[in-house]
């Protein structure tokens, strides 16, 4: 009787505890995480009524002071955490934004590591987009990573709640289109909008993007957002970087584009570098794509550089192309500096890999030096 009425007890305790994990299945992904942690800051939580749209244009008219609103949307993919809009492709490494502050970015997740042994295995999976408001307007645009610990330096903090992905795309999508991307202000805001649109999870973005890069639209803005093409955007971004190396008017952009595919994790990314690096009619972007190409170095990296030394028929990128491999790994760079000084039919290419063979304080370099003085 008393084994039954036991076991009877066990089995109502077990039903609970999985009701209870149920119900916390049943939560939202981001319930538990919906604000994020604010310090030094005077808290008011709202709900978007309406669209975000109206919901910010009636907060904004109402900020004659200085004061912060906030909210999260789904963070693209990706080992990164972005802490007072300085991106780090890295996890693990966010600590206090500090709003009031430029640049006003601390970083204690080291010694908290250390501290309590704790070790990020994914990076954040929501982006927080913050906003500055001061006399009726937009004065600036910031984004967190949703375990940074913000601090507003004694501000009012809006923080809103329900906001929806597409919207929040839109939303700051205007902000760009009135940036002109020159000096300061609306440069900063324009900024701001591009990469806070760059780490959205939403197709919204990559529509937005493919706007933005479409012909006809400022060349500044081109420039600009091929960078969040390549660190943001994924296989898309990626796509769309190949498609402006082959077809964007301007040699400016398409510098910009090689830099942009540089930075992508894409497997096909390093084989446009090297098309660029061959193909383009630039020799400007020839030379850009050589010089990103020696910062991935690998064996594919290497060929494309000694092929432009050899092969390319302007000397100004034959010369940048010397400056790439010094770029290289020692070890890889090194020995072609001195093939190149020894064998290279171009004197100008043959100075230049004398020179940097001098800059790299390699015991070979010194070797090699010591052969040509003493014949």
């Amino acid at each position: 009787m008393v084994t039954a009425y036991r076991t009877s007890a066990v089995q109502r305790l077990v039903s609970r505890i999985l009701l209870f994990a149920g119900a916390i299945l049943l939560l939202p992904r981001n319930a538990a995480a919906e604000t994020p942690q604010v310090v030094n800051a005077k808290m008011d939580t709202r709900p978007v009524s309406g669209s975000l749209s109206e919901t910010f244009r009636g907060l904004e008219a109402q900020a004659d002071k200085p004061e912060w609103v906030g909210y999260s949307v789904a963070e693209v993919p990706g080992d990164r955490t972005v802490c007072c809009g300085n991106f780090n492709d890295n996890y693990g490494t966010c600590g206090t934004c500090r709003l009031e502050k430029e640049n006003g970015f601390t970083s204690t997740s080291s010694k908290n590591d250390a501290e309590t042994g704790t070790v990020q295995l994914e990076g954040s999976r929501q982006l927080v987009v913050l906003f500055r408001l001061e006399g009726k307007q937009v004065m600036r645009i910031r984004q967190a990573s949703e375990n940074c610990t913000l601090d507003a330096g004694g501000l009012p903090f809006i923080w809103l709640t329900g906001v929806k992905p597409a919207e929040s795309v839109a939303f700051l999508t205007d902000f760009v289109r009135k940036s002109t991307f020159e000096g300061h202000g609306e440069h900063e805001i324009g900024q701001g909008a591009l990469s806070a649109i760059a780490l959205h999870a939403d197709a919204s973005a990559d529509r937005a993007f493919e706007s933005f890069v479409a012909a006809g639209q400022p060349e500044q803005l081109r420039k600009h957002a091929t960078f969040w093409l390549g660190a943001g955007r994924g296989k898309f971004g990626e796509q769309l970087l190949q498609k402006m190396a082959k077809s964007d008017p301007s040699p400016e952009v398409r510098s910009q584009v090689a830099f942009a595919l540089s930075v992508s994790h894409e497997p096909e990314a390093l084989n446009e570098m090297i098309r660029m690096a061959k193909d383009d009619e630039s020799s400007h972007v020839r030379g850009q794509a050589l010089f990103w190409l020696a910062q991935k170095a690998g064996q594919k990296a290497m060929g494309a550089i000694t092929g432009a030394i050899d092969n390319d028929p302007d000397t100004d990128v034959k010369k940048k192309a010397v400056f790439a491999l010094s770029q290289m790994p020692k070890d890889e760079g090194v020995p072609k500096l001195i093939e190149v000084a020894k064998t290279n039919r171009n004197r100008e290419v043959r100075k230049q890999a004398m020179f940097w063979l001098g800059q790299s304080n390699d015991p070979r370099a010194l070797d090699f030096f010591e052969q040509v003085l003493t014949r």
